[in-house]
């Protein structure tokens, strides 16, 4: 199984992705670290710090969403292999402005959050073609739209 942890916020920066996003009250996404219980760490791709592995509670934030995508145990494994091979890479700083000037996110040099994800659930074999968007583009809400095609997702 990959699970996923999609949060959103209420200041300026969320604000501003939410927007980008359609509107959707979702503006960052980690992946959820094996056992998957209620302390596990998170990793993901931050201003603070780039790609690395956090505790579960190192924001607490207003919204969450957890979301489940069932998995071979090959496809879960690549997906957090893809992950722990992306660690210690900076935070794409240019991100928001990606978003208008066409970052191509998969020069692998630097992630914002939901590209991460999306490169990781591309590279397990999780989707089984590429997406059909630019992927630079890939905003949390994007993401989990397109995941909400695939299992049931309960918004809070």
């Amino acid at each position: 199984m990959i699970v996923l942890r999609f949060v959103g916020a209420d200041d300026i920066p969320s604000d501003l992705i939410q927007w980008f996003g359609g509107g959707a009250k979702v503006s960052h996404v980690d992946a959820v670290m094996p056992p998957f219980d209620a302390e596990a760490p998170l990793l993901g791709a931050r201003l603070d710090g780039g790609v690395k592995q956090r505790p579960w509670d190192y924001e607490a934030f207003p919204r969450a969403c957890r979301v489940e995508l069932p998995c071979s145990e090959s496809m879960a494994a690549a997906f957090y292999a893809f992950l722990r091979g992306e660690l210690g890479k900076p935070y794409d700083k240019t991100a928001i402005a990606a978003f208008a000037a066409g970052r191509d996110w998969r020069e692998p040099d630097s992630w914002f959050c939901s590209e991460l994800q999306a490169a990781a659930l591309e590279a397990s074999g999780f989707f089984p073609w590429p997406l059909a968007t630019p992927a630079n583009k890939v905003t949390p809400a994007d993401l989990l739209l397109v995941l909400s095609g695939l299992v049931k997702i309960a918004l809070d």
